[in-house]
């Protein structure tokens, strides 16, 4: 019974997805509808609701909003354009894939899919128009860069609640992240990109981006330095962490990189040369502030609603039977948790709601110590961006931007994220045995 009810909470997720409710109010919805039906009383039901907007807001709202933060001031100082140019230049049109792939990693990193996709789009038609390269060719590996970082690498939001859901060690998860990713997005980018580059569009080559206003773009060293900074602190505080005897230098690096702290320092410096330093006035960055924060809002209050989920379930009982389904289906936790993410992503459509109501399902096996929890992150992450298709909002960006037909879509983009989806999760599977 406690299987079917599960089932059917997962069905009403769906049915209220494709009638567009959005995550946040069905999540909701669906929380409250499942602890009833598991038996809760109203009073433990609403402590659950109270208990997993604490603990989910409190490890993730202060990293979701300096990330949003500093994306913004890249993307408006245009700093984030600076990066793609210079990388652009120092590749040259013969290694073109390669610079368009390493600019998506970059600028992937720190912004946000949809704000790097749309920065992204504009080089990538010049480009195509320049070298008179098809435009898949040049287009997939910057797709597939962004979609990579995004459902594997923090400050993104799916990664970060992950890490928040299963307790586990942002560091190993950014190092592990960047080993999977690196093989991934090789082969889902330019060497997917020369299988597509036959794929064309007669309407393609009408794009012509909107001039904007002339403007002095930052200097290219602050721009890589700032957008890699999180990184490099987060780092730095992993390897003292394992190699460093205890001291005053050990516990420096372990406090700035500390995310927060890490993205906190990003930010401010951020501001001081992108703003400051070039005379732009405060009321200006505030406004930056604002509207990075404000891009945030709605995913935050989708990411609380689902760790309300995530507790309903585990505060229900349901845990020890969850738990039990990868032994009982004879399937390693990795695996079930790839596949059960893989399944929620194809019906629900949307990645980072699918990871979170993965993480619910899938959290027992890392408190059961079944799994690494480090390890079941990237599993959540690899399985959320499995074969995507017209339910997802990234199919019909990429398929508008590039004027396909759906069939062109299915063939470039859902072939490219189901790529990305099963080599992060060989990736997973390789580390585990490394680690066994």
């Amino acid at each position: 019974m406690t299987f079917l009810i599960i089932i059917l909470a997962i069905a009403l997720q769906v049915f209220l997805t494709v009638k567009k409710v959005s995550p946040f109010l069905s999540l909701l919805i669906v929380a409250i509808v499942a602890g009833l039906a598991l038996g809760m009383p109203a009073a433990d039901l609403l402590k659950s609701i109270e208990k997993g907007v604490g603990s989910t807001l409190g490890g993730l709202a202060l990293i979701l909003c300096l990330g949003a933060v500093l994306g913004k001031i890249l993307e408006a100082s245009g700093a984030a354009e600076k990066i793609a140019i210079t990388l652009i230049k120092r590749f040259g049109e013969k290694n073109i894939q390669w610079a368009v792939l390493l600019t998506g990693f970059l600028i992937g990193i720190p912004l946000y899919y949809n704000a790097g996709f749309v920065i992204l789009v504009p080089l990538v038609f010049m480009l195509a128009k320049k070298t008179g390269l098809p435009l898949l060719y040049i287009a997939i590996p910057m797709a597939a860069s962004l979609s990579t970082m995004h459902c594997f690498l923090p400050p993104h939001p799916g990664p970060v609640v992950l890490v928040n859901a299963f307790k586990a060690d942002m560091g190993k998860v950014l190092i592990y992240g960047i080993l999977i990713a690196i093989p991934a997005v090789i082969v889902a980018g330019p060497l997917l990109g020369r299988m597509v580059k036959g794929i064309t569009s007669s309407q393609s080559n009408l794009f012509s981006p909107v001039e904007t206003e002339l403007k002095e773009l930052p200097a290219a060293a602050p721009s890589f330095f700032v957008a890699l900074l999180p990184v490099l602190l987060i780092t730095l505080a992993v390897i003292a962490h394992n190699f460093l005897a205890e001291g005053i230098l050990k516990t420096i690096l372990l406090f700035i990189g500390d995310s927060t702290i890490a993205l906190l320092i990003a930010v401010l410096l951020a501001f001081y040369l992108f703003g400051i330093c070039r005379n732009i006035a405060v009321d200006k960055l505030m406004k930056w502030l604002s509207d990075g924060i404000s891009g945030i809002a709605m995913i935050l209050l989708i990411i609380t609603a689902g760790g309300v989920f995530k507790q309903v379930l585990q505060d229900s009982g349901t845990g020890a039977y969850i738990a039990s389904f990868s032994s009982k289906w004879q399937m390693p936790p990795l695996i079930f948790a790839w596949v059960v993410t893989a399944l929620l992503r194809v019906t629900i459509g949307s990645a980072t709601v699918a990871g979170i109501t993965a993480a619910g399902i899938v959290a027992p096996l890392v408190t059961s110590g079944a799994a690494s929890p480090e390890l079941m992150v990237l599993a959540v992450g690899s399985g959320s961006v499995f074969g995507s298709h017209i339910n997802d909002s990234g199919f019909w960006m990429y398929k508008e931007f590039f004027k396909l037909s759906l069939k062109q879509t299915f063939l470039s983009w859902t072939v490219m994220e189901t790529v990305i989806s099963i080599l992060g999760l060989a990736g997973v599977l390789v580390i585990h045995s490394l680690q066994s």
